[in-house]
């Protein structure tokens, strides 16, 4: 009963940190209730109380929070030691009922701030402020690379467009320019100006960044970044590096629609491409129609796979579900056998029964399946 609001809101940052959103929502409503009005207190509460709602889905509730916040803190030259700083901009930019310039215009705040930031960190030279340092540079170029993706989507027709992706992309490969993300925001920019070479480099590099770290690595971007990246290779016919991505990502986190959907999609591209009939595919004795057929096994299972999780969790995705569907069709008639009834389970096919080498068993099933497959590929089982 005697508790600060400090301690309070200290208690309900932790809970939120350890996924207790709705036991901290009441710790930092109450922690807002005994601040003095406009004190650094008081906007730590109300930015605690947006981070919540967000967390419980409570997105209008968020959106206000952090309006409040911002009439607090209209310029973020508060310091974020009190409640100030840049995060609400950048919130309210992902929040916008408007998007398009109002997105721009939340994250154009956001990046002032981040720069003033940066310039006093950077200035203070202190060892220990070099963390706080690295974190304020990435999120800028985060930032930036938002507005460059706002403007090859929802603003794409301004006459500027172009030049301003061109330089927001610059600035944050300056910022940051071991970023995973920033290279893929270039590779985006330079796929839409059909500078295909340029936007595999980029990949590439990517790619080279983070593909050989462990999961847990802060360096390996979140999984949404990785489904994009995934798309982005297959774009620039880059598959091979894709399903790389995708049976990673599989094995993170089975339960993923988009994942499975972009795999079997990303298969069935594979067996769409013309035969290599190189010297050296003909000399290692790999029969250019047997790869395409195991391509094609593989493809609709991935893909059938992801119909079987997409009504199961609901999913809201109807274009992808049609293009999946159409995609297992056409590929039932090549391939022949039943079409979407089979009855195996096929997350037990694809090594998710929980025994010792089911990751080995279910990547060789996820690069073409066995022997047994190309006389039972319906059936798809185990030989």
């Amino acid at each position: 009963m005697t508790e600060s609001s400090t301690e309070l809101l200290e208690k309900a940052t932790i809970l939120l940190q350890t996924g207790q959103p709705d036991t901290a929502l009441p710790l930092a409503q109450r922690a807002l209730e005994i601040a003095a009005e406009n004190s650094p207190e008081a906007l730590s509460a109300i930015n605690r109380l947006g981070e919540i709602y967000i967390e419980l889905g409570e997105i209008d509730a968020a959106r206000n929070a952090f309006l409040k916040a911002v009439q607090i803190d209209p310029e973020g030259t508060i310091p974020e030691s009190q409640g100030g700083g840049a995060e609400k901009f950048l919130w309210l930019a992902q929040l916008s009922e408007q998007g398009g310039m109002d997105s721009v215009s939340w994250y154009e705040k956001g990046v002032r701030t981040l720069r003033h930031t940066i310039q006093t960190l950077e200035q203070s030279n202190k060892p220990e402020d070099a963390a706080a340092l690295d974190e304020k540079r990435r999120k800028l170029a985060n930032a930036l690379c938002a507005v460059v993706e706002i403007y090859m989507t929802d603003l794409s027709w301004e006459e500027d467009a172009e030049s301003r992706c061109e330089s927001l992309v610059t600035e944050a490969l300056l910022v940051a320019p071991d970023s995973p993300e920033c290279l893929q925001t270039l590779a985006s920019v330079r796929i839409s100006q059909l500078r295909i070479d340029e936007a595999r480099a980029a990949l590439s590099r990517s790619l080279e960044l983070w593909k050989d770290l462990p999961p847990e690595d802060p360096k390996v971007p979140d999984f949404p970044a990785r489904i994009s990246l995934s798309r982005l290779l297959m774009e620039v016919e880059m598959e091979l590096e894709a399903l790389q991505v995708l049976e990673r990502l599989i094995l993170e986190d089975d339960q993923s629609v988009e994942a499975w959907y972009l795999g079997g999609w990303c298969l069935y591209l594979l067996s769409q491409k013309e035969p290599d009939t190189s010297a050296t595919n003909a000399q290692s004795g790999e029969n250019s129609e047997d790869k395409r057929h195991e391509s094609m096994v593989a493809s609709r299972a991935w893909l059938k796979q992801s119909l079987k999780l997409y009504d199961k969790i609901e999913y809201e995705d109807v274009r992808l579900k049609e293009h999946a569907v159409e995609l297992v069709q056409e590929l039932t008639e090549k391939l022949g056998g039943d079409d979407m009834d089979d009855d195996d389970d096929e997350s037990d096919v694809f090594g998710f029964g929980g025994g010792e080498g089911d990751d080995d068993e279910w990547e060789d099933e996820i690069e073409g399946g066995s022997d047994e497959d190309e006389d039972n590929d319906h059936e798809m089982k185990d030989s």
